[in-house]
């Protein structure tokens, strides 16, 4: 008599009892996609504010107003030291469709004095924080004619 290969119903339940314990311990690393995915919309949106900095520094640098304190380079955009100041009318109107996604996080960006700051967040966020406390990011003006603007975000933002 020939002898019929295949799984014993043991087997295959010791197969299905480690396979549900690796979905049940993998589960929880791949739920969390909307923290990595506001953490990644972040970045990019650090990464428009660092390139509409960058274009408004040089149209200053033309115009030969990067030392000035207080200046207008673009229509709408306040400047300091030849940066976007840390207000809505600075670093903000530099971005086209600010306010479709995003927000200010209130009770920042009320100055434009050099080295104050201004926090920008989603738009479900900008009025209470709480909500997601490390789900922003901080534009910070110019200090002086050497200290140049600067875009900061936690490494662990929104997540």
């Amino acid at each position: 008599m020939k002898r019929q290969g295949g799984f014993t119903l043991i087997e295959l339940v010791v197969v299905i009892v480690i396979l549900g314990i690796l979905a049940v311990t993998a589960a929880p690393r791949f739920l969390n996609l909307q923290g990595d995915a506001r953490n990644a919309s972040l970045q990019g949106l650090k990464g428009a504010i660092n390139g509409g900095a960058g274009i408004v520094y040089g149209k200053a640098a033309i115009a030969g107003k990067e030392g000035s304190d207080s200046a207008t380079v673009i229509e709408g955009v306040q400047t300091i030291y030849g940066y976007p100041t840390a207000t809505s009318a600075g670093i903000v109107a530099t971005l086209s469709n600010f306010d479709d996604d995003w927000g200010v996080v209130s009770g920042t960006g009320s100055s434009d004095a050099a080295g104050q700051t201004i926090q920008l967040t989603f738009k479900q966020f900008k009025d209470d924080i709480t909500k997601n406390p490390t789900c922003f990011i901080t534009y910070t003006a110019a200090q002086d004619k050497s200290t140049p603007a600067k875009v900061t975000i936690d490494a662990d933002a929104c997540k």
